[in-house]
């Protein structure tokens, strides 16, 4: 299988992250695991996230990068954006980690998709994993 192929294939991963992310997290009855999160934090996720799989997705079905049909900016700002969200998602990732020191609370509140944190570590690791990806991609011209 080509890696242009493979790029088109996993280009819709990360808008179902961020998506997925904004249903678990956002709204009144919300259960964001341990800790509340910031509704920036998670605004900043879901905003830039869905502004870059739409660049993204230009950039792919435009062929902007390619040399014939101009400058390769649109990309490059897309995978900004992707970084962006991907680093943001880690930091919502971060609300899992256990507290330390002997008076810190070890209780942990059912979460409404999954009993524990798994669901937001594979997803938001696989989202730094496909960010990378995608960069390596655009880096050696594969897109």
């Amino acid at each position: 299988m080509s890696t242009a192929l493979l790029v088109y294939l996993l280009t819709p991963l990360p808008g179902v992250v961020v998506i997925l992310t904004r249903l678990r997290l956002g709204g009144p009855q919300a259960k964001s695991g341990r800790i509340e999160i910031s509704p920036r934090v998670l605004n900043v996720h879901t905003v830039v996230g869905l502004l870059a799989g739409v660049t993204w997705i230009g950039f792919l079905l435009t062929g902007i990068g390619s040399e014939d049909k101009g400058n390769s900016i649109v990309g490059v700002v897309s995978l900004a954006m992707l970084w962006i969200t991907a680093v943001t998602g880690l930091m919502i990732l971060a609300r899992w980690m256990r507290p330390r020191g002997k008076r810190a609370a070890h209780q942990v509140r059912e979460d409404s998709w999954s009993s524990g944190p798994l669901l937001s570590i594979l997803a938001h690791v696989g989202l730094l994993v496909l960010v990378l990806f995608f960069t390596w991609a655009y880096l050696f011209t594969e897109v």
